[in-house]
């Protein structure tokens, strides 16, 4: 029985965010997945194949109508030429539609992404090609928020070709269990992600010093910006309250969770849906997010987290501070939230939900072609002439 396909350049051997993602759902549903990646669709016959789910906008223009396809999006590139939705310059999410003015501008003077002219031609490019071709094959796009699913619309794609699909992730590889109050009384708390600024480490680290003293962060990633970071704890003397703990093995992440009492997830550009949150619901562990993209609809705030205006430094020390002296609140939110994954977003949940929108495209698709050879058949007879 021929099997669904996925389709992308990366590949599940190496790590990152996607390739997780379909290792998880390969071993979730092995009977419907074929186990191999699809990294190129220029050599299969496409017409032989049950379903195309690509996850990778450089392969659409590959796509040939000849079998099911749907699409996913994991990131802003498709209607965003610098990918970021982001003005860093300005401190502030972008809300306009992609233009070439607007976005040559906000590459020029609101640092949204490289200054080079070669490269925003690259990327005007890129997205506004990727856009139609997605437009064009009118094929299922499937967004990981209402708030990317609200971008495509903005930006042209007829509603009725794009709906969300929330995140899964697999289920943690070893035990957690909810939070303990040896563990809330050493005052731990954890940030993990790449250091780039995007992602509000300096602005959780700008908290700090209106934090207890006994509160300490430990930071798990590596990033470009590692340097500016480190130089900024050093100004505010913050040397002896955070462990940079660099790029983790797997069971040193984990630990480093079981060791908090909350995770700070700061970024301040608008996560397409951001994944430490459901990471952090899966150990019990209460989260404190920013109030960004999509990372709301996976928070129920107050119950399963609590959400802070991004770069708001009083109100982000006030939320860390009443979880660090209120233990059984820190728990009740981290087993609040263990539920609500298990509930929600686990990658058995998701990949179920996936099965159901593979069906309805094989159906569409079939139907379609099924009434175009209809038309065909139709027309077949009747007598040709000069028009």
């Amino acid at each position: 029985m021929k099997k669904i396909q996925h389709c992308s350049t990366c590949s599940i051997a190496s790590v990152g965010g996607i390739e997780s993602y379909l290792n998880g759902l390969l071993i979730s549903l092995p009977e419907i997945y074929d186990p191999q990646i699809v990294n190129s669709l220029d050599d299969i016959d496409q017409s032989q194949c049950k379903l195309l789910h690509v996850h990778d906008a450089a392969l659409l223009k590959s796509l040939n109508n000849q079998c099911p396809a749907v699409y996913t999006l994991h990131n802003h590139n498709i209607y965003c030429p610098s990918g970021s939705k982001y003005l860093s310059n300005q401190k502030a999410v972008c809300d306009r539609q992609m233009s070439l003015l607007g976005c040559t501008w906000g590459h020029l003077i609101d640092g949204c992404g490289s200054r080079r002219p070669q490269t925003i031609i690259n990327n005007l490019s890129r997205a506004y090609g990727e856009f139609a071709e997605i437009k064009g094959l009118g094929i299922t796009a499937i967004a990981n928020s209402d708030y990317v699913r609200s971008q495509l619309i903005a930006n042209g794609l007829p509603a009725s070709q794009v709906v969300t699909v929330r995140c899964g992730i697999a289920k943690p590889s070893s035990p957690h269990l909810p939070l303990e109050k040896p563990i809330h009384d050493r005052q731990h708390i954890f940030f993990a992600g790449r250091i780039v600024p995007e992602k509000g480490l300096d602005w959780l680290l700008r908290t700090m010093p209106r934090l207890d003293a006994r509160i300490h962060l430990d930071i798990a990633g590596e990033g470009w910006a590692m340097p500016q970071v480190r130089k900024l704890a050093e100004d505010l003397d913050l040397g002896d309250r955070i462990t940079w703990h660099g790029w983790c093995q797997r069971e040193q992440l984990e630990n480093l969770y079981r060791q908090s009492f909350a995770v700070i997830f700061p970024s301040v550009w608008p996560e397409p849906a951001g994944l430490v949150t459901l990471e952090s619901y899966a150990r019990f562990r209460a989260v404190i997010a920013s109030a960004v993209g999509g990372i709301p609809e996976h928070l129920e705030d107050g119950k399963t987290g609590i959400l802070v205006e991004p770069h708001n430094i009083e109100q982000l020390a006030a939320t860390i501070t009443d979880l660090a002296n209120n233990f059984d609140k820190a728990r009740a939110i981290g087993i609040a939230g263990n539920e609500l994954f298990h509930a929600e977003f686990t990658l058995d949940i998701h990949a179920q939900r996936l099965e159901a929108i593979y069906e309805l495209a094989i159906a569409q698709f079939h139907a379609r072609s099924s009434s175009a050879s209809s038309y065909s058949a139709l027309h077949s007879n009747e007598p040709q002439g000069n028009f």
